[in-house]
């Protein structure tokens, strides 16, 4: 992927900048995260499907947290301790010849579009699948005016 240099939008755009600093802060995110995997559907016209590769992860391990525009699912994975059962030492005693399966901590951020909820989120098979929708206010919906009709009662 090219770098994109964002400079001229800082100059010629005023009152641009947030949307250039919004572009800047994706370009940079995308390069440096590409774990775990994920898939970005649209099911129906406002519907939308985000489903992540989470192999490894049980629901205790992911949070799945909704700040303004933002979108956060973090993955921990807790490593060996004394406290743990006996069972999860063991796992920590392994010996791998290959190990290919990726069981480490992950943060990865979505930005959401205006009127974008989060509806369910379920964890199945090792994906991870969060469902959203756009949920456009009647306010902001296009309205269909007749010709020849009165849009105020006062004319």
């Amino acid at each position: 992927m090219r770098t994109i240099d964002l400079s001229p939008l800082y100059r010629s755009f005023i009152g641009s900048d947030h949307l250039a600093s919004m572009i800047d802060a994706a370009s940079r995110q995308e390069k440096q995260q590409t774990y775990p995997p994920y898939n970005i559907e649209l099911l129906d016209e406002d519907k939308y499907r985000i489903t992540m590769a989470v192999a490894g992860f049980a629901k205790e391990d992911v949070v799945i947290e909704v700040q303004e525009n933002t979108l956060k699912v973090l993955g921990t994975k807790e490593s060996g301790s004394d406290t743990k059962n006996q069972k999860s030492k063991n796992e920590s005693e392994r010996k791998f010849l290959h190990k290919g399966i990726s069981e480490r901590n992950f943060e990865r951020k979505f930005q959401l579009g205006d009127n974008v909820k989060v509806l369910t989120a379920d964890l199945q098979n090792g994906l991870l699948h969060i469902d959203l929708e756009r949920v456009v206010p009647e306010a902001q919906k296009a309205k269909r005016i007749e010709i020849g009709s009165k849009l105020y009662e006062n004319e």
